[in-house]
């Protein structure tokens, strides 16, 4: 049974995109946008989206997008829109469309670098953010080994195979995930066409990755832009694009941080252990509790 809406919209450049909305009906938490990776899309969130709209007390609106060229948005033809600011203005122009102010927004990697453009850009359309492994300095070695992959992945013949290749390509990172969950990875790597694995994303998301030919620039200044609002910072513990050393000086320049580490995992944590989904909840219930506070009336003085 489908526990999520299927929402398809128009860019701002006419461009057909797609979404995901996992509904809490009467919920007056805050909402969550789930952002995904480089060429990843909404079917990463699905577990804990479905957790965070179910759950009794602490129910939200969950929506998680499929940025342009991946999943089930439409390819771009000019690569050059493949770019952190044309996504950025999507992802804004989305939240005005459905009315998300002070959201929780949950970005991985790529998504958390869209996150830390939006606290510089429009602040108030975010209330809480959870980065999941992604920081103001991301690692060459990590960086390399992505763009290695990106666009040259063969199409699996069934999901079997399909299965097979996540797993041979992941397994080294991510020493923690069950055997059969890679069938699940498979799935949300690859779209399904007529039950067949197809594409994924689109392969000119490659050429929008020149940048690396050089260092990948310091977002210090970005990341001080969330030190307005609760941040969940989680580390795969096998990464190799967000070190320790990272993750720890975040800590130390961000007032209301929270960091979480996942074992046996690499870049980015799949988020569908019950431990990480968990903590998610309790750090976005925690924010709503001290939204809710910060706006009660302060009594008159007798």
């Amino acid at each position: 049974m489908q526990t999520w809406n299927d929402i398809h919209f128009s860019a701002r450049d006419g461009l057909r995109l797609y979404a995901r909305h996992y509904p809490a009906a009467g919920s007056t938490r805050r909402p969550a946008l789930c952002l995904a990776g480089l060429t990843r899309n909404a079917r990463d969130f699905h577990d804990l989206a479905t957790a965070l709209a179910a759950a009794e007390e602490t129910g939200r609106e969950v929506y998680a997008l499929d940025s342009r060229g991946r999943g089930r948005s439409e390819r771009d033809r000019d690569w050059n829109n493949y770019s952190l600011l044309v996504e950025l203005n999507d992802a804004l122009d989305f939240m005005t469309m459905k009315g998300l102010n002070d959201a929780a927004i949950i970005g991985t990697s790529r998504g958390g670098l869209l996150a830390m453009m939006m606290a510089v850009l429009r602040p108030t359309a975010m209330g809480a953010v959870v980065l999941n492994d992604i920081g103001p300095v991301v690692e060459r070695d990590g960086l390399a080994r992505i763009v290695a992959y990106v666009g040259r992945i063969p199409l699996p013949k069934d999901w079997k195979e399909a299965a097979d290749l996540v797993r041979e390509m992941n397994r080294r990172q991510f020493t923690a995930v069950p055997d059969a969950q890679w069938s699940d990875f498979a799935r949300a790597w690859f779209n399904d066409d007529n039950g067949l694995p197809a594409p994924g994303y689109d392969p000119e998301i490659a050429r929008a990755l020149s940048f690396t030919e050089g260092p990948a620039p310091e977002l210090w200044p970005q990341f001080g832009a969330l030190a307005r609002v609760p941040v969940l910072a989680i580390r795969g513990e096998n990464s190799d694009l967000l070190s320790a050393k990272t993750l720890a000086e975040m800590r130390a320049r961000h007032p209301r941080l929270t960091t979480l580490t996942v074992r046996g995992q690499g870049h980015a944590p799949l988020l569908k252990d019950a431990p990480t989904i968990r903590a998610v909840a309790e750090f976005l219930a925690q924010t709503d509790t001290q939204a809710h506070s910060q706006r009660q009336p302060v009594p008159a003085l007798a």
